[in-house]
């Protein structure tokens, strides 16, 4: 009986597989890395960036879409949206309210490359961004205030007087 499998050589890992094909060639199969492609297609698919693996060291990274991060905070008065915006100047940032809906865009600039700087990593994002949020119906849309501070931008949505609840008394005979 003859051995089909040929001698290995070096180590071998659970993660890599060397298949032969009919033309004599050897083709190393990865399945972690198919479990990969995988999942970075249906990240694709629900709207997420997809992961990237450096060609040298296999260390992954994620591409980042530019989006800031957001806090809605609810009182008895107001809803309270914060949002992050580093190294982004004040002018750089539209507020706007249309048809029920709060937008939130603005764009962060890549800094200017300085050719006596040697970059090791650049990961964060830079570009053009949106965020929008549907106004609950007790917002009153008339009144959004705005301010920006260090970084982070406080918009202030006054809830509407009409729509608090009132309380009534209730006899009992």
């Amino acid at each position: 009986m003859k051995n089909i499998n040929p001698p290995r050589k070096g180590p071998m890992t659970m993660n890599m597989l060397t298949l032969r094909n009919p033309l004599n060639n050897l083709t190393r199969w990865d399945p972690f890395r198919e479990l990969d492609e995988l999942h970075n297609r249906l990240g694709t698919l629900f709207g997420r960036a997809p992961a990237r693996k450096d060609g040298t060291k296999e260390e992954t990274r994620t591409i980042a879409e530019w989006a800031p991060l957001v806090d809605i905070i609810e009182d008895e008065k107001e809803y309270l949206i914060k949002a992050e915006l580093p190294e982004i100047k004040k002018e750089d940032v539209k507020v706007r309210m249309e048809n029920g809906v709060l937008n939130i865009s603005g764009e962060r600039t890549y800094e200017k490359e300085d050719k006596d700087r040697k970059y090791h990593r650049i990961e964060r994002a830079y570009g053009s961004f949106e965020r929008s949020f549907t106004v609950p119906e007790d917002a009153d849309a008339t009144k959004v205030n705005a301010e920006f501070k260090d970084g982070v931008l406080k918009v202030h949505l006054a809830k509407d007087e009409t729509a608090k609840p009132k309380a009534v008394e209730v006899k009992v005979a």
